[in-house]
């Protein structure tokens, strides 16, 4: 039965590079491929699907070896109730080879990232990390590649985190003593980045004398990531085979790109959540094939019963009922391409409000990525509100000035577009895009960005030699709009990591004084505010035009 499902995708997904002289394996050698799974395992191609169709092909096939490219202990409950353990658990229980790491590895803390990775039996490999402090580095034991011989055929495995891990994840974690000591190779428009892998591959190739070079990237493909997206990479190195890519959630079967030779490499990426898994095929023949899977009809009983057990220990605590909704609150458009990043939505307007009313300020303001799935009609459970919010930020406020408030919103919106999207995916997605609470505004796509950013991508100033996008700024003060004022203090609203940690590069709140540091956890405020609302939610159906782009 899986020789038949094979056949039947490679006709319709399959597509072959030759690799040119290469040392010829006795069999096929498969490299079974995850990316952003974001603790889902138990829904589209789960876990325990997985690690049956992996001990399907090692029955046939001598070389087998299943890998990840980063993200997987957060986005969603159980990674969020046990701070990464569980999903950790389920890998294990799938007998994962290789990961690297993604952006969110890192948004429990350095100190459980080193614990979970401790717990992690896979090989752990990380490329472009630089350290500097005087502490511990966390990465002491990760070597900068593995590679793997099979049957005389090597195949060397590097793994690239994207430069913006910094301003992805939680910035003060990379810090010691407000000195940032961690650096993913993020400076010189991309150049640092490329040296570095392009002399990881020269070593292996002519000292190691490996036959193939396998990028297992948390890069991403998108546009707006450049010049530190999967594509340009390619484009400035050389002696790559294929780049596995994660962090965009793009689903590429395969695209071929030149590298910086002229030479073919594929770029495949399997989306997020388990829509797919990949397989990349390194054939007798020198081959090198790419193909997706979206479902398999055997299960692994271990991976399952492990995967029944978690859910039943969490079951209790997330069936609990919060209130009832007959409209959807949403994070993405009819066709499903996610907008909270670039635009106003009402789950958005619901998040900022609730963190306004929380901590009783004149502003609430909630970043978009920090918004992760949106709520269906019907009953809303505890499991729907972590869902939204798994992250665990504590909500804090602060006093800032209207121009520290102009300047957060130039920042957020710098990467905003006419059209959120194009030909099937989002555009001029920003996870630090601010949702507002007491303010109006519109964002003039029309006008080029005036914010500089220095070389890890934190907010650096705005060039007042420019006109500035974000106009028309209104605050709500006793129940009317009027225009912000840049010299008037006014209390602020959010997550420290919008706050007080510079998330996402958005430093302009630092020096703030600070009103409450650390409040109740993002969720329980979300709880807390759709309790207080009760029927009221309803004002809710639709967003409330409070972010204009034109």
């Amino acid at each position: 039965m899986m020789k038949k499902i094979r056949v039947i995708l490679s006709v319709v997904l399959m597509c072959t590079v030759f690799s040119g002289c290469k040392a010829e394996p006795k069999d096929d050698i498969y490299i079974v491929f995850t990316s952003d799974v974001h603790c889902s395992v138990n829904e589209n191609f789960t876990m325990s699907a997985l690690k049956a169709y992996v001990d399907d092909l090692k029955a046939e096939h001598e070389y087998v070896t299943l890998v990840d490219t980063g993200d997987f202990v957060q986005g969603g409950t159980m990674g969020t109730m046990s701070k990464g353990e569980m999903i950790i658990d389920i890998m294990n229980a799938a007998d994962y080879d290789i990961v690297t790491y993604g952006n969110h590895e890192f948004d429990y803390g350095m100190d459980r990232t080193a614990e979970l990775m401790k717990e992690l039996k896979a090989e752990k490999i990380a490329s472009n990390v630089r350290y500097s402090g005087s502490g511990t580095n966390i990465f002491d034991d990760v070597p900068e590649y593995v590679i793997k011989d099979y049957g005389g055929v090597k195949v060397a495995f590097l793994g690239i985190l994207t430069p913006t891990t910094i301003t992805t994840s939680t910035p003060k974690y990379f810090m010691e003593d407000g000195e940032f000591v961690y650096d993913f190779y993020g400076q010189n428009d991309g150049q640092d980045l490329y040296d570095r892998i392009q002399g990881l591959v020269d070593e292996l190739r002519d000292r190691k004398k490996v036959d193939y070079v396998i990028v297992l990237s948390h890069l991403g493909s998108d546009a707006e990531l450049d010049p530190y997206d999967s594509i340009s990479f390619i484009s400035h190195t050389s002696g790559i085979d294929a780049v596995l890519d994660g962090h965009s959630h793009s689903l590429i079967v395969e695209d071929i790109y030149p590298n910086r030779n002229g030479e073919d490499v594929i770029l495949s990426s399997v989306g997020t959540k388990m829509q797919e898994i990949g397989e990349l095929i390194i054939g007798k023949d020198g081959s090198l094939t790419v193909l997706h899977m979206e479902q398999y009809d055997r299960s692994d009983e271990t991976v399952a019963a492990e995967i029944e057990k978690i859910e039943g220990e969490l079951g209790v605590l997330l069936s609990e009922e919060v209130t009832e909704t007959d409209f959807d609150l949403r994070i993405a458009d009819d066709e499903g391409i996610r907008m909270v990043r670039t635009r106003e939505t009402n789950l958005a307007d619901l998040a900022a409000d609730a963190f306004r009313y929380a901590m009783e300020t004149d502003i609430g303001l909630f970043n978009g990525g920090g918004i992760r799935a949106g709520i269906n009609a019907g009953t809303v459970t505890y499991n729907d509100l972590l869902s939204v919010m798994p992250f665990q930020n504590t909500a804090a406020s602060c006093y800032a000035t209207g121009q520290q408030i102009l300047d957060a919103l130039e920042f957020s919106y710098r990467s905003c577009q006419g059209l959120y999207a194009f030909d099937g995916n989002a555009t001029g997605e920003n996870g630090g895009f601010l949702q507002v609470s007491g303010l109006k505004l519109t964002i003039d796509t029309t006008v080029e960005s005036p914010v500089m950013v220095d070389d890890d991508g934190m907010f650096a100033g705005i060039d007042e030699n420019m006109e500035r996008r974000v106009k028309d700024v209104y605050v709500l003060q006793d129940g009317e709009y009027v225009p912000i004022d840049p010299e008037k203090t006014y209390t602020v609203a959010s997550v420290t990591y919008v706050l007080i940690e510079g998330g996402d590069g958005n430093t302009a709140f630092s020096g703030c004084d600070p009103i409450v540091e650390a409040g109740p956890v993002d969720v329980e405020v979300l709880k807390e505010y759709i309790a207080y609302l009760g029927e009221d939610i309803g004002r809710y159906r639709e967003a409330d035009d409070r972010i204009t782009v034109k």
